[in-house]
């Protein structure tokens, strides 16, 4: 098991169009349907898997290109201190008062750590000023919990690409 981090910052607005944050239906509407429904599911099943907008759910990060992983780590602590890294960093642009606080940053992480321990997924959504968001998330691996068939977003037969991919290792 490993844990692979995301980090997503944008307009609010962009990350409140749900349609292209949850995957499609599994199967397609009937052709004779009515056409704005059809060209819509046509729209996001070529663009879930692709966009860089945060999943509904956390676990389907996996499906997502692997040049959005920003670092992968072996161990939940690991992942968990990237998180905390993360908060620290951007809780000069919370818009939020209590969140800027350096001691929530802290025990965000110590709870992540907690819930990678056992397989779970963490997830965090933050207001940021002007209003844009912030989505951090840590997703389990290999196999995920949640959805245990997606697959880790580097293929088994080939490592890991080097640098912030790479276990242990993030920008």
């Amino acid at each position: 098991m490993h844990f692979h981090g995301y980090v997503w910052t944008g307009a609010k607005q962009r990350f409140d169009d749900d349609a292209l944050r949850r995957p499609p239906p599994p199967g397609p509407p009937p052709a004779d349907g009515r056409p704005e429904l059809v060209q819509r599911y046509r729209e996001v099943a070529a663009e879930f898997p692709v966009v860089d907008l945060p999943p509904l759910e956390t676990a389907r990060w996996l499906i997502k290109p692997d040049a959005l992983v920003r670092g992968t780590w072996d161990e939940p602590a690991q992942a968990a201190d990237w998180l905390g890294d993360r908060l620290t960093a951007y809780a000069p642009r919370f818009a939020s008062a209590p969140d800027r606080v350096p001691a929530r940053a802290a025990a965000l992480a110590r709870r992540a750590a907690e819930r990678l321990g056992w397989g779970g997924d963490v997830s965090h959504g933050l207001y940021l000023e002007r209003p844009a968001f912030l989505s951090l998330a840590l997703v389990c691996c290999s196999p995920n919990r949640a959805l245990p068939e997606l697959p880790c977003p580097f293929s088994p037969s080939l490592p890991a690409p080097a640098g912030p991919h790479s276990p242990g290792r993030a920008p």
